[in-house]
């Protein structure tokens, strides 16, 4: 007689709780383990932050528009589940991205490579930084390296430190805020940009640094490889992968419920392993073997609080902030003028309350037809969340201001959608990374229970797979081994 099967229960169906699932149905087939898993998820749709809403020829995320493709992770799930063909990448014609900062719109250069530019001519031209600041930029070659390495620094304090404030100021902040929505004041470098503070540790210098690795960097493959923009996205939007992971969860046996809150988390350590009880809102009870928490930290932290009051303690430091994005639909020749390029971003010197804005049909084909124009923007974030306060119509109409005092959009918007994502956004404030160190040792006491989601080691939609993956699959690889030595 076989054993039975195992049952894990995932708390949150979100990309982490998805990734991890599919995680452990693949790790147990090659293992020929079994395992029974039921994810949990509060609201009444899967996916967390990834919110496609088809309207008409409209394509508008709610959620995030794209992902990297430096970082695998993400690339990789689209082609297992068959979406290869799906991935398109920004379009080509009018690549430019701008700032709005002293007064108009300026062009930031291509040739900015990760916040770091190499072209530093570009940035003159462009009125973004002025001659003072460009020497200072230009000094980065002689800034010595931070040698007190036990402290965490801060993103500010570190690119001020290496580039200057001008530059910090007018294209560094905010690009950072753009991707974490957050202060780069107490966010960690450590944490949210480790390659910077590896580069400035190994050459001495951001810019030194990305040249040594541009010449050491082996030459393409002759394998004819798809290429790809440093963003890219599904042709349909980044729902169709949600469907696509949902349906194949699904077709391997896993139970997906949504709708279900955990009200509580109990376990019985009488026998030789630990073993949970998953208490729901509607008072149902599930028996686990084991648990995996795909929740933001302070959900995690309310439910570990009396199992393991210690490390609930450190999840609720974990700092979240709340933002918004609206899109708006215009007619193409009421914008036409007025748009070009891939959008903007607002320092926070500025003084606004909005971050960012994206001509989604100019970035991305099939967002929009011909006749239309697509624009999203983002507002809110750490510092910046009063806003919020606000009614959806209160906030169409702020944005509709700004668009046009920064880029002379005037008229009337087709229609509006509003995305509120409340506490979304983890922060990785100075001292995240010892953080995490004191949760990953405390989680050991906890048998059979663990974490994954945005709130630790990314929240890119490649890194929360990333992640969600790597828990799926030690899980499996653990209880099998155990199996083996029993």
């Amino acid at each position: 007689m076989g054993n039975p099967a195992r049952r894990i229960v995932i708390v949150g169906g979100g990309i982490s709780g998805l990734a991890a699932t599919l995680a452990i149905q693949e790790e147990s087939q090659r293992l020929n383990e079994t395992f029974e898993c039921t994810i949990l998820e509060g609201q009444d749709r899967l996916g967390g932050k990834v919110l496609t809403h088809r309207v008409d020829d409209f394509v508008i995320e709610g959620g995030p528009d794209s992902f990297l493709t430096s970082k695998p992770w993400a690339l990789e799930l689209c082609e297992k589940l068959g979406l290869a063909d799906q991935l398109i990448n920004t379009n080509k014609a009018n690549s430019q991205t701008f700032c709005f900062t002293k007064g108009r719109m300026r062009e930031l250069p291509q040739g900015l490579v990760s916040f770091v530019p190499t072209r530093l001519g570009a940035l003159f031209s462009g009125g973004l930084i002025s001659p003072l600041g460009m020497l200072r930029m230009g000094w980065e070659w002689f800034v010595p390296r931070y040698t007190n390495l036990e402290h965490d620094e801060s993103l500010a304090s570190f690119f001020r430190r290496r580039l200057g404030i001008e530059a910090f100021d007018h294209f560094i902040e905010p690009l950072v805020a753009g991707i974490y929505a957050g202060d780069a004041n107490v966010l960690s470098v450590k944490s949210t940009f480790p390659r910077f503070y590896d580069l400035e540790q190994q050459y001495g210098s951001l810019m030194k640094g990305i040249r040594a690795q541009r010449r050491d960097t082996p030459p393409p493959s002759a394998q004819p490889q798809p290429q790809r923009t440093i963003f890219t996205t599904l042709r349909g939007g980044l729902g169709d992968l949600i469907q696509a992971l949902v349906k194949q969860l699904s077709s391997q046996g896993a139970t997906l419920r949504t709708g279900h809150q955990v009200h509580e988390l109990t376990t019985d350590t009488t026998s030789t392993r630990s073993t949970y009880t998953v208490v729901l809102d509607n008072h149902e009870r599930l028996l686990a073997d084991e648990v995996i928490l795909a929740t933001p930290a302070y959900v995690s932290a309310k439910l570990l609080e009396p199992l393991q009051p210690s490390v609930a303690s450190l999840l609720s430091q974990i700092p979240y902030c709340s933002t918004a994005t609206i899109s708006l639909a215009f007619r193409h020749r009421d914008v036409e003028t007025s748009i070009r390029g891939f959008g903007f971003v607002v320092p926070r010197i500025e003084g606004r309350a909005m971050l960012a804005a994206t001509w989604t049909s100019l970035k991305w084909p099939n967002r929009a037809n011909a006749q239309h124009s697509l624009i999203r923007c983002y507002i809110g974030g750490q510092g910046r969340e009063q806003i919020l306060q606000e009614s959806d119509a209160s906030l169409v109409a702020y944005v509709r201001e700004q668009l046009q005092e920064m880029a002379d959009i005037s008229c009337d918007p087709l229609f509006s959608e509003v995305y509120r994502w409340d506490r979304a956004m983890p922060q990785y404030v100075c001292g995240h990374g010892q953080r995490l160190q004191d949760i990953r040792s405390l989680m050991c006491t906890l048998e059979g229970m663990h974490l994954t989601g945005a709130a630790f080691e990314g929240l890119g939609l490649p890194d929360c797979i990333r992640e969600g993956t790597r828990v799926g699959s030690a899980l499996v690889r653990a209880y099998h081994e155990r199996r083996q030595n029993e």
